[in-house]
């Protein structure tokens, strides 16, 4: 049975107390000392179910700041919608549990809703080169990942996620702000935001961005409807948010692709869970597959089905930036037997051709092609495709496969 890199790192750094049984491990320790923070920083590594140390396979990734708390939350909601609605990809949660509001808040404050402010703020500029110029490198360097990253942050962390994006939009492409605190030092970002956003580009980037239905905690008649027209200090988050959501939606030629959702039912403290969810297939929404049901009808034509094939690995490829296969190797394969049984040869014969253009390096899918071949009756190029199987795999089933053909 393979062993996943998941587990081999994790058994790396942690020493597991085996008088204790777990359901799940999540997210693997690991960490960096960085010289613009001057201090180590702690992250957490978590890989796809799927993932195996002998795959070269490279995976987005995801940052997520205050990943001690939300790391989880990303990983149960990758395990239900990854491959269908989001791609797999690699999680790095970003501690944040020291020097939080140093590290995450937008500008410097001594004041704050009219009472003095004394805990250190106003860092982001110093997080953010901590992330490019240390960070993201490091994964880079050490771990499987392309350079198609998200980030996700919430209330503070929602704040730097806006702050990124306004400022360096270049470091994600996707970017979730889970109620952000843009009241913070009156609406400053907010209106640093107003003339970036009107002029800069920002194709081929991302945002959803959340409000908590908390909008008033005095005053319960405060609603969606009418809180644009309160003026007190007890508005003013929600006011800040749905301004710069205005903001946005009035600079919609920037480029910018964008979603906000009001979660009427959220407090603050709870509005994480449901944004994570419906935030990571926002701003997937090109990812999810089109057409699969004319893969399950016998009447779509070969002609059909190989345009749309073609058609989601151009669409993936332009959203990505590079290359990546249309659809995982299991449905290719799944899909050239099902039309192998239906004795729709050409249909089979397409599937196994594609399963082998984007895994080249895969046995399974030579060996299904001889498979093919030995159903029509065509043993020579069943057995060139079981030796390439073969090569790529020295298992004993593709040697007996050898020698079976090799009689016929």
């Amino acid at each position: 049975m393979k062993k996943s890199y998941n587990r081999l790192l994790f058994q790396e750094r942690i020493e597991i107390n085996e008088n204790k049984e777990f359901l799940e491990n999540i997210g693997v320790i690991d960490s960096i000392y960085s010289k613009t923070l001057e201090e180590y920083r702690r992250i957490y590594i978590q890989f796809p179910d799927s993932f195996l140390t002998e795959n070269d396979k490279k995976y987005p990734v995801v940052f997520i700041l205050d990943g001690e708390v939300l790391l989880p939350t990303v990983k149960n909601v990758q395990s239900f919608y990854s491959g269908g609605f989001t791609p797999e990809m690699i999680l790095v949660g970003i501690s944040n549990e020291n020097h939080r509001t140093r590290d995450l808040t937008s500008s410097k404050i001594t004041e704050k809703y009219g009472m003095p402010f004394n805990e250190e703020n106003g860092e982001a500029d110093n997080f953010s080169e901590f992330l490019e110029i240390e960070l993201i490198p490091f994964i880079e360097n050490k771990y499987p990942v392309t350079n198609f990253r998200t980030l996700i942050g919430h209330s503070y962390g929602g704040l730097f996620t806006i702050y990124t994006l306004i400022n360096n939009p270049q470091l994600f492409s996707n970017y979730l702000a889970i109620d952000p605190s843009l009241d913070w030092d009156d609406q400053k970002l907010l209106t640093d935001s107003k003339a970036k956003l009107a002029n800069k580009n920002y194709n081929g980037k991302s945002l959803f961005m959340s409000l908590n239905g908390q909008l008033n905690m005095q005053n319960p008649n405060v609603t969606i409807e009418n809180v644009m027209k309160d003026t007190t200090d007890f508005t003013l988050f929600a006011r800040s948010n749905i301004t710069f959501s205005n903001t946005v939606k009035k600079n919609n030629k920037n480029g910018l692709d964008y979603e906000w959702k009001f979660y009427p039912r959220d407090l603050h403290g709870t509005i994480a869970f449901p944004s994570i969810m419906d935030g990571l297939i926002s701003v997937f929404e090109w990812y999810q597959m089109e057409n699969t049901y004319k893969f399950n009808s016998p009447a779509t034509s070969k002609e059909e089905l190989f345009s749309i094939v073609n058609y989601r690995a151009a669409k993936l490829k332009n959203n990505f930036g590079y290359e990546v296969p249309p659809y995982p190797e299991e449905l290719l394969n799944a899909l050239g037997y099902m039309s192998l049984d239906m004795e729709q040869l050409g249909k089979s014969k397409m599937f196994f051709d594609f399963a082998i253009e984007y895994y080249p390096k895969s046995s399974n899918s030579y060996d299904s092609m001889s498979e093919y071949y030995e159903r029509i009756g065509d043993f020579n190029s069943a057995l060139k495709f079981a030796t390439k199987a073969y090569e790529l795999n020295n298992d004993d089933y593709y040697k007996q496969r050898i020698e079976d053909l090799r009689k016929k």
